[in-house]
């Protein structure tokens, strides 16, 4: 695991994440999985797509997972109700 890649869920963090914190996130991400801290030109359009899809998943991840007693999940049920 990456040591750098913090948890970006309540309530380890007070508020949700921001799309900054979960784009630097899926940066450390690809930058572990491809070995690569830069990649060179002819790899660039492809590192980059690969944090695009890696935060899109983050922020999908992040807005539908239920964290049972926290007050982020409490609020998302009442907004429902």
């Amino acid at each position: 695991m990456c040591r750098s890649i913090k948890t970006l869920r309540p309530p380890v963090i007070p508020e949700e994440a921001t799309e900054e914190e979960m784009r630097a996130a899926a940066l450390q991400y690809v930058r572990k999985v491809s070995g690569f801290r830069q990649p060179a030109a002819h790899n660039r359009e492809v590192f980059d797509r690969a944090v695009d899809a890696v935060t899109a998943a983050t922020r999908d991840l992040l807005s539908e997972l239920e964290v049972r007693g926290s007050a982020a999940s409490a609020s998302r049920q009442q907004g429902a109700a």
